[in-house]
C-alpha cells in the first residue's frame, strides 16, 4: 500500500482542502480496476523478459568450445567456413534495455550498432539489465557478419513498440528478434488490433520487403491457464470441478502480475486474495470491447506487491451474461508467480501468436521440450514455428543465457545466414525453407510443444 503522510512543521501542513482532495483521490486510485495498491504507481502493461534466471547455469566450460560445439550443433560452423556469415543482412534486436553496450562494441558485439530508443526518455541503457545484450551477442555469434540494430520502447505504450518495428524496416532490416513477451496485447489467440498493426508493418512474407519476425514463445507453460468459462452456482469459474480458487505463489518480493484477456461477450471479475489476511488485494473487470476496432481484444490486471510468508488465490467471477449465451474462452497469465492449476496448451503469447511472427521454443540438447517453454495451439498458424537448444553460451558473464529468449534470436541469426546466402528470396521462402531443414523432435511433422522441429542449417 501507499501512505498518506501528513508534515508536521508548517511548511508541511496540509490544508483541509488539500487533505479532502488527497483522500479522495486515493479512494478513486484504489476503485480503478486493474491498478495497483500501491498508491504511487501508475497502472501499466507489464512485459518479461523470457529467461529464468533462477534455473540458469554456470557453465560449466570455457564459453568459447561450448559455443564452438553448440554452433556446430545448429549447422552454422560449416557456412562459416565457408565465409557464410551473414553479409548485409541486417537483424534488429527488439528489447527492454542495452546496459552497458559500449563495453562489448568489437568485443563481443560488432563495432558499429544502429541505436534507437522508443521510450519516454530515450534512455536504451534504462532497466539494469544486459537481456538484450545477450540476445544480440546470441545474433553475433551466429551471424557475425549481420549488422545488429538496438531498440527498446515504453513497456506500457504499444504504439512505441510499433514505432520500434516502423523504424527497424525503415533502417533496412530483414529480420527482427524479439524475447519479451506482453500477454495482454492479444486477445490470446493471434487477434487484436496491436497484431494488426504489426501485419501491416512486417508484411504476409510474400513480398520483396517483407520482414522475418521471430519472437519468444515464452516461459509461461506452467503459469498460464486457458480454456472456456464453467461457472458453479456463485458464478464463480472452477479451475477443476468444484474449486474456484487457484492458489498463486510469487517467486519473491518484486510485484506480481496477474492478467485476464480474450475476446469474450460477458463481464467477469479478476479478483486476487491474500489467503492468510483473508483480504483482497487487488480486483479489475474484464468487459466485452466496443466493437469499433474489429478484432480487438480485451483485457484486465491487478498488480501487487507480495508477501513471502503468504500465499494468494486468484478467482473469476462472472458478473453478467445474456440468456443462452455460450460460455467465453479466456486466457489468465501469472507474472512473477507459479499458478496451482495451469495449461500449457495455447499460453503463446504476444508477439508469438501472431500469423506474420514466427514464435520460437526452448528444448534442451536432447531435443526435449523445457517444461517452462509455451506450447500452442492459439493462432491461425501453427504454433509454435520452431525450437531452439537452450542455453547459448555467453562470454558476456558466468551464466549461459537461457529461457525461449535465447532461443528466439538462434532461430534469427540462421535466418540472416540463409538469406545472405539467397538475397534473392523473399521471407517466405526462408521460412518454408527453415521449416523443412528443421530437425523433427516428437511426433512426426508440427506438433504444438515442439513445432516444425529444432532450427537448423542445411
Amino acid at each position: 500500500m501507499g501512505f498518506l503522510s501528513l508534515g508536521c512543521g508548517r511548511r508541511g501542513m496540509l490544508t483541509v482542502g488539500a487533505l479532502v482532495l488527497s483522500i479522495l483521490g486515493s479512494l478513486l486510485l484504489l476503485n480503478l480496476p486493474g491498478r495497483w495498491l500501491d498508491l504511487a504507481a501508475p497502472f501499466t502493461w507489464t512485459h518479461e523478459e523470457a529467461t529464468p534466471e533462477s534455473a540458469t547455469p554456470i557453465s560449466t566450460g570455457p564459453p568459447r568450445q561450448l559455443r564452438l560445439a553448440h554452433l556446430a550443433a545448429l549447422g552454422a560452423d560449416s557456412w562459416h567456413k565457408q565465409g557464410l556469415r551473414g553479409d548485409k543482412i541486417k537483424v534488429a534486436i527488439l528489447d527492454s534495455s542495452f546496459r552497458g553496450y559500449r563495453d562489448f562494441q568489437a568485443n563481443g558485439l560488432p563495432a558499429d550498432l544502429g541505436l534507437r530508443s522508443f521510450r519516454m526518455d530515450r534512455n536504451l541503457e534504462a532497466r539494469d539489465s544486459q537481456h538484450g545484450l545477450l540476445c544480440a551477442e546470441v545474433v553475433h555469434a551466429i551471424a557475425p557478419g549481420a549488422e545488429l540494430l538496438l531498440a527498446n520502447w515504453e513497456p506500457d505504450r504499444p504504439e512505441s513498440f510499433l514505432d520500434a518495428v516502423r523504424w527497424a524496416r525503415s533502417q533496412g532490416a530483414k529480420v527482427i528478434s524479439c524475447s519479451l513477451i506482453m500477454p495482454s496485447w492479444s486477445d490470446g489467440e493471434g487477434g487484436g488490433p496491436i497484431h494488426g498493426a504489426l501485419e501491416k508493418l512486417v508484411g504476409t512474407g510474400d513480398a520483396y520487403g517483407d520482414l522475418l519476425f521471430f519472437a519468444s514463445a515464452g516461459n509461461i507453460a506452467q503459469r498460464h491457464w486457458a480454456g472456456s468459462f464453467r461457472p458453479d452456482d456463485q458464478h464463480l469459474h472452477q479451475w477443476v470441478q468444484g474449486k474456484t480458487g487457484n492458489t498463486l505463489r510469487p517467486w519473491g518480493k518484486d510485484r506480481v502480475a496477474v492478467e485476464l484477456y480474450g475476446k469474450i461477450a460477458a463481464e467477469y471479475e479478476l479478483t486476487v486474495i491474500d489467503r492468510q489476511a483473508g483480504m483482497t488485494v487487488g480486483q479489475a473487470v474484464l468487459r466485452p470491447s466496443s466493437g469499433k476496432k474489429k478484432g480487438e481484444s480485451c483485457c484486465a490486471g491487478v498488480r501487487y506487491l507480495p508477501r513471502v510468508d503468504r500465499t494468494y488465490e486468484v478467482r473469476v467471477r462472472q458478473l453478467s451474461s445474456r440468456p443462452g449465451q455460450r460460455h467465453d474462452k479466456f486466457h489468465l497469465v501469472v507474472l512473477g508467480g507459479f499458478l496451482e492449476h495451469s495449461r500449457a496448451g495455447g499460453s503463446i503469447p504476444f508477439p508469438g501468436d501472431g500469423a506474420c511472427v514466427q514464435a520460437v521454443g526452448a528444448v534442451d540438447a536432447n531435443g526435449r521440450r523445457l517444461f517452462y517453454s509455451a506450447c500452442g495451439p492459439n493462432s491461425k498458424r501453427l504454433k509454435p514455428d520452431f525450437v531452439a537448444p537452450v542455453p547459448f553460451p555467453s562470454e558476456f558473464r558466468e551464466r549461459a543465457f537461457a529461457g525461449t529468449s535465447a532461443a528466439a534470436p538462434q532461430a534469427a541469426a540462421l535466418a540472416a545466414l540463409m538469406w545472405s546466402r539467397n538475397p534473392g528470396w523473399t521471407a517466405s521462402k526462408v521460412r518454408n525453407t527453415m521449416q523443412l531443414c528443421a530437425r523433427d523432435l516428437g511426433p512426426a511433422g508440427h506438433d504444438w510443444e515442439t513445432g516444425f522441429g529444432a532450427v537448423h542449417l542445411p
